[in-house]
């Protein structure tokens, strides 16, 4: 890994990998705001903006900290066990599946189950029609404690930050390019967190909508530690289409309400 910054200085390719990786980042970044959008609405109000910048510096803090043992993070990737088994060779001669695991797939793993444990026992919840205390039902008192949430967010910032600069790691070898990338990312992070978490708990459809992401997220998790890739593409694009869908059925609701409004006669003095 090259550490010299300054003949990246005047190297257009190097300009360009940057810009590149800070678009990924970016992207990475969402899965990580959404979990901490949703689980800091459960907070007292006063709470909130801080557990915020709290969990999206910390997530800084852990990619940084990762970048600086890069040497440590890319032998994750290293196989500690095998249980024998491979799926049959896909169009490139690569095993569709495999269980020659790694730390990095055993990590991976473990962030999954917990994104689809957490993400359907609250989407249970939330269709549940009886009010419950759980940490993200939106219909229960506040009852999540400040540590709690901080405790959770530290879980997923690590999974999220070790598939991030595994992911930088994989774009280039110039590690102030990649340093760069997540300090502008989780910079964009920090600047959306408020308005995403905002809009997330002024629309209760979204918190559905969202949970059903995270879902989708842990098993893409699961399969990328059992050595199955699944393009990013196909992901966010799903997200993005799923997205669009329901901005189109927020402005149905708002153009039904502004209608019912009009219809109603004015009120006798």
């Amino acid at each position: 890994m090259d550490w010299n910054i300054a003949p990246l200085l005047s190297d257009p390719a190097a300009w360009a990998a940057l810009v590149t990786l800070i678009v990924m980042e970016v992207v990475l970044g969402i899965d990580n705001l959404i979990f901490i959008s949703i689980l800091t609405n459960k907070l007292p109000a006063e709470q909130r903006t801080r557990a915020r910048r709290i969990g999206i510096g910390l997530a800084l803090g852990m990619r940084l900290v990762l970048l600086s043992t890069i040497a440590f993070i890319v032998g994750l990737t290293a196989p500690v066990f095998d249980l024998g088994f491979a799926g049959s060779p896909d169009s490139h001669g690569n095993p569709t599946f495999e269980t020659a695991f790694s730390w990095r797939d055993l990590i991976l793993i473990a962030g999954g189950l917990f994104l689809v444990w957490k993400a359907t026992k609250e989407i249970h919840h939330n269709v549940d029609p009886v009010p419950t205390h759980d940490v993200l039902d939106k219909k229960a008192p506040v009852a999540m404690n400040f540590g709690a949430a901080i405790f959770q967010i530290i879980l997923l910032d690590l999974v999220f930050s070790i598939d991030s600069i595994l992911t930088a790691v994989g774009m280039t070898d110039h590690v102030p390019i990649m340093v760069a990338a997540v300090i502008v990312a989780v910079t964009v992070m920090l600047l959306a967190a408020d308005p995403v978490a905002n809009f997330i708990h002024k629309n209760p459809t979204v918190v559905m909508l969202a949970l059903g992401f995270l879902l989708m997220i842990g098993m893409v998790l699961i399969a990328e530690g059992f050595g199955v890739h699944v393009p990013k593409g196909y992901i966010y694009a799903a997200m993005a289409f799923s997205a669009l869908v329901e901005g189109l059925n927020m402005m149905s609701r708002n153009a039904q309400k502004k209608k019912a409004a009009q219809a109603q006669p004015p009120a006798a003095h």
